[in-house]
């Protein structure tokens, strides 16, 4: 039986959810396969409407799936609440994105028999593939990253079902998520749940699973890349693993609520986000450090999610034991309960102790790392892992001239003046990063994200009865598309 756990108590949640063996993973994929079929052929402002409903559907029910989920994962109401608005967000943008029909791509070369060679009539758009995806749950974001995530609700729009593996740190909200949003569904089966580490495995090497989302930890993720590995027919895996967010405080910067942003940011949700700023570069200077230990100190940690993810945090700790400690807050109140805890080092001593020195420690855990120039930050900066993010802290442009190229091969989302925590849902939003960030070029947030779900076709002198409305002459659709080279209503 999977349980899930209250992180104050320590003691389970609920009756428990049964493992899912073999055969019932194999007749929920098989399921969602066959109502997949029907929904990849659903016009695009039909599959709009239903992923309205599904937003309204979890709205209607925030009040009973915030209290179920902080049950599970002693996240609190305010949070909670919030994180249900933002998997609403999530599906009405994405509606907004299937009718808008840009994200198809859509593209026609007319026949030109003058060229060398002669050109034939080639047309290309993008379609769903041609079978389940699989989403792998987060543990950190029990509506957000999981079954009423992106992942989900991107796959659900570009036409894909869904097969959700279940985090086991909250299997019980995972279970009433689904039930909410198959009730807005045409057909139930395009979204289903298994739970279990095995059945993960029956999942990911399922022959009707097309692709696979994951967001979790390095190891978590590779895991997955070697079940994957093992198919007969390989298929797209978009991970988003480990990331550090790399953050480089300038001598120029606003001190004026440096030390407090830091420190929000680093224990906000105990410190378990992707995007928690575990490594800052700041300029020598005790007054600084002094101001950034005392906003630590006043900081409380809390609860983690579960047992395994409090010990794999003080697991990374004891990794860094070997540097000064810095500041250490309160750890709060909760059977697993951890204090944000930051460490301090000398950009050589750093340099010289890459890459474990840089790895992530799951938690409010940061390494701050002083410097005397700038001009040595590019070299130390280029060294690190691939991140979700990089920030900068500056009022002069000019100073970060020499960071910002290392920077930006470094991470996917560049931020100014800010926090990494948090990740807008929107149109121009890239959650992704190089390697362990993302194990491809795609985003799990944001509108592009329906990309990962999607292959494009070409169509050669394709009889005009044949083409699919999106490539006809005419447009029936009105959708964005270029048109012999050019973007054409």
């Amino acid at each position: 039986m999977i349980y899930g756990y209250d992180p104050r108590t320590g003691e389970p949640v609920g009756e428990g959810w049964p493992e899912s063996d073999a055969r019932h993973v194999d007749a929920v994929v098989s399921a969602a396969a066959a109502a997949g079929e029907s929904w990849r052929a659903t016009p695009a402002a039909e599959r709009a409407r239903t992923l309205e409903a599904v937003a309204e559907a979890l709205t209607a029910h925030v009040d009973e799936l915030w209290a179920l989920a902080d049950r599970e994962t002693a996240l609190g109401e305010a949070r909670l609440r919030g994180e249900v608005a933002r998997a609403a967000g999530q599906f009405r943008l994405f509606a907004q994105v299937i009718r808008d029909g840009g994200y198809l791509e859509a593209i026609i070369d007319h026949a030109d028999p003058s060229l060398t060679p002669p050109r034939p009539d080639v047309r290309r758009m993008k379609h769903p593939l041609p079978g389940v995806v699989a989403v792998f749950a987060a543990s950190n974001f029990p509506f957000a990253f999981s079954v009423s995530g992106g992942d989900t609700a991107s796959a659900l729009a570009a036409g894909c079902p869904v097969v959700v593996k279940a985090h086991p740190a909250h299997p019980g909200t995972s279970e009433r998520v689904a039930e909410v949003i198959r009730t807005a569904l045409p057909d139930p089966a395009l979204l289903d749940l298994v739970h279990g580490m095995a059945a993960g495995k029956d999942l990911v090497q399922h022959p009707l699973v097309v692709a696979a989302g994951f967001t979790g930890s390095v190891p978590g993720g590779k895991a997955v890349q070697a079940l994957i590995a093992e198919r007969e027919t390989p298929i797209p895996f978009f991970g988003e693993l480990g990331s550090v967010n790399p953050v480089v405080v300038l001598p120029s910067a606003d001190r004026s609520q440096l030390a407090s942003g830091f420190a929000a940011s680093l224990t906000l949700g105990a410190g378990q986000f992707c995007t928690n700023p575990g490594l800052v570069f700041v300029p020598e200077d005790p007054g600084l450090l002094k101001e950034l230990a005392a906003a630590v100190e006043a900081a409380t940690g809390g609860p983690m999610l579960a047992s395994r993810i409090r010990d794999g945090y003080l697991n990374g700790l004891e990794r860094l034991g070997g540097l000064q400690v810095l500041a250490e807050g309160r750890a709060g109140e909760g059977a697993w309960a951890v204090a944000p805890k930051v460490f301090t080092v000398d950009l050589a001593t750093f340099a010289e102790g890459l890459p474990h020195l840089a790895e992530e420690c799951f938690g409010p855990a940061s390494v701050v790392v002083t410097y005397r120039d700038v001009a040595d930050l590019p070299g130390v900066l280029a060294r690190l892992d691939g991140s979700l993010t990089a920030t900068v802290h500056a009022t002069d442009p000019a100073e970060a001239a020499s960071v910002v190229p290392v920077l930006r091969r470094t991470a996917g989302r560049l931020i100014w003046n800010g926090w990494p925590t948090g990740v807008a849902v929107c149109w121009a939003m890239h959650h992704g990063g190089p390697w362990p960030a993302s194990t491809s070029a795609h985003t799990s947030v944001g509108a592009t994200a329906v990309d990962r779900w999607l292959a494009p076709a070409a169509y050669q002198d394709w009889p005009a009865e044949l083409l699919p409305d999106e490539l006809k002459d005419d447009n029936p659709l009105g959708i964005p598309r270029r048109v012999d080279g050019r973007l054409a209503g």
